[in-house]
């Protein structure tokens, strides 16, 4: 891979540029030196527990500089399955944050708080304020026939700590209970990938994909076609990556030495031109 050549760099952010309320090592020096050499960056997130404006306030809050479009949310992929696979007419439970709900709500969708005899699908996200009657209504719905869509696979969502549940594991717990899979619509999917072509006006071999899971993040690129990096700041290690049946492209310990490497990269290519 010839870091050189990456013009649009896609940035998970739960594990890869902060943890919490702390910004990774290299993180900001990273994203200001993609600026300074022509490039540009899209954070693709698939926490769906907060919107753009909530993402745009912490990134803020940590001293990065950002706007809303360089934001791609896995709410934003959902919307987009909904109004392109879903029928019009379909009415939604959701299990999911009063962000997640309003985001859906706004976008032109049909939600009730209640399991009505008219809702078609469950949708699950990353629930923060998830309760066990929301659980019960999920099932309720599920064990009828009611489809049933997620807005990511990701199993934990990394804390200072450690982890805590995300989607994929609340969707795991109605799984066991009510005998169905859910449709995932976030990353690994790469629809996100795919708008931030439209959005950018790059391709392919112009894309790196940076994350630190490999079953969402580097999935995602791998599905794309594009160049992927796994930083070890988050859930996956070098040696999950050994063994993936998606494997990263390469391997930094943060964003940090992601960054050496670029400039290493840029270095050469001046040298050589």
């Amino acid at each position: 891979m010839d870091l050189s050549q990456k013009k649009l760099f896609l940035l998970d952010l739960d594990g890869t540029l902060y943890l919490e309320e702390t910004l990774l090592p290299g993180a900001a020096e990273f994203l200001e030196y993609v600026r300074s050499r022509g490039g540009c960056y899209r954070f693709l997130t698939n926490n769906s527990s907060r919107g753009v404006d909530a993402g745009l306030e912490k990134m803020h809050r940590l001293g990065v500089p950002a706007v809303p479009e360089e934001f791609l949310t896995a709410v934003e992929a959902t919307i987009h399955y909904l109004r392109t696979v879903r029928s019009p007419n379909d009415i939604y439970y959701a299990v999911g944050t009063a962000s997640f709900c309003r985001q859906i709500a706004q976008a032109g969708f049909s939600l009730r708080d209640t399991p009505t005899e008219d809702v078609t699908a469950v949708l699950v996200g990353y629930d923060t304020t998830l309760t066990y009657e929301k659980v019960q209504d999920a099932c309720r719905l599920l064990c009828r026939g009611a489809d049933f869509l997620a807005t990511n696979p990701d199993l934990a969502c990394p804390t200072l700590f450690g982890f805590v549940p995300d989607c994929g594991s609340i969707c795991a717990m109605l799984e066991n209970a009510c005998g169905r899979k859910p449709v995932f619509i976030g990353k690994p999917d790469p629809t996100m990938i795919r708008l931030a072509w439209a959005q950018t006006g790059y391709g392919p071999a112009e894309t790196l994909m940076v994350g630190d899971r490999l079953y969402t993040d580097i999935a995602c690129g791998v599905h794309a076609g594009v160049d992927t990096a796994l930083v070890l700041t988050g859930e996956a290690t070098a040696a999950d990556a050994a063994v993936s049946d998606t494997p990263p492209t390469a391997v930094y310990e943060n964003m940090a030495q992601l960054l050496a490497a670029l400039r290493q990269a840029d270095h050469e290519k001046g040298e050589t031109a």
